[in-house]
């Protein structure tokens, strides 16, 4: 299992359309993905779960990623949390 906190660098963090991105690389993976945000928990595979969550740039996230590709998972999620890729 890899457990990171990231600080969110989207803009406007994860509103609908980066949300809709994130669940869709997500769900790429077969890794158990599950984001937390002041304690509360949520499958990153889950759209409605992660718009619950309100987060905003800047703001604090715990990714878990668990499984067969994990890596790969963790470093897609990140990067792209992290904006450090093209959307």
């Amino acid at each position: 299992m890899l457990i990171k906190k990231l600080i969110i660098q989207l803009p406007r963090g994860l509103q609908a359309r980066h949300t809709t991105i994130f669940v869709s690389k997500a769900s790429s993976f077969k890794s158990e993905i599950v984001v937390a945000k002041n304690g509360k928990t949520t499958n990153g595979k889950n759209i409605m779960g992660i718009m619950g969550l309100a987060v905003k740039e800047g703001d604090e996230i715990t990714l878990m990623v668990d499984g067969i590709d994990e890596k790969e998972a963790n470093e897609t999620l990140e990067e792209f949390l992290l904006n450090k890729v093209q959307i």
